[in-house]
């Protein structure tokens, strides 16, 4: 089977090169996944585009890492997982809240309605338990709030299969994993 490498910016076209020289004045990298996308500079662009605002009509930032780190989970992306406990770490959750928002198990009600959902979205092909929504819904969502969990839910997959169909390394801390139930 072929193995995909992580491209050098010599190796992708003028727009990603274009890309990555953006990506790594803002964070100091181009990380691997990003890198790996910018095979495809159209790719790469759309979904930057997209990822950077989705949700953000309805959702805080850490609320957003929250879906992420949810929907990394039900997908099982180790790079995902990864990159997003870093940066939910980086908008206050604590190491403990990063493994309660993965296994959609926090206390705080709103981040475990949000989680939950974005789960049973990810999980069942948005074929979803009607309790789950109704208590999306009781956590003041409307449509609106629907509609953009959504579009982070896909967002986040989009990274967590791509990372999944090439198994490009991770370079971020490995993210803990969830304590095993017995």
């Amino acid at each position: 089977m072929k193995k995909i490498q992580v491209p050098t910016r010599e190796q992708v076209d003028a727009k990603s090169q274009a890309i990555f020289d953006q990506l790594k004045k803002q964070l100091g990298i181009v990380p691997n996944l990003y890198a790996t996308i910018g095979y495809s500079s159209e790719a790469l662009e759309a979904f930057l585009n997209f990822s950077g605002s989705a949700g953000k009509g309805s959702f805080t930032g850490k609320e957003i890492e929250a879906i992420k780190l949810a929907v990394s989970e039900a997908n099982e992306c180790k790079y995902c997982l990864a990159a997003h406990t870093a940066l939910a770490k980086n908008q206050g959750f604590t190491q403990e809240e990063t493994l309660e928002l993965r296994a959609t198990s926090i206390q705080d009600e709103r981040l475990q309605a949000i989680t939950t959902l974005a789960r049973d979205i990810t999980l069942n092909r948005a074929r979803v338990n009607p309790t789950n929504l109704e208590r999306f819904y009781a956590q003041g969502f409307e449509e609106k709030g629907l509609i953009d969990l959504i579009a982070v839910v896909h967002a986040i997959s989009f990274t967590n299969y791509t990372h999944i169909l090439t198994d490009v390394p991770v370079d971020f801390p490995k993210a803990e994993p969830l304590p095993v139930e017995v």
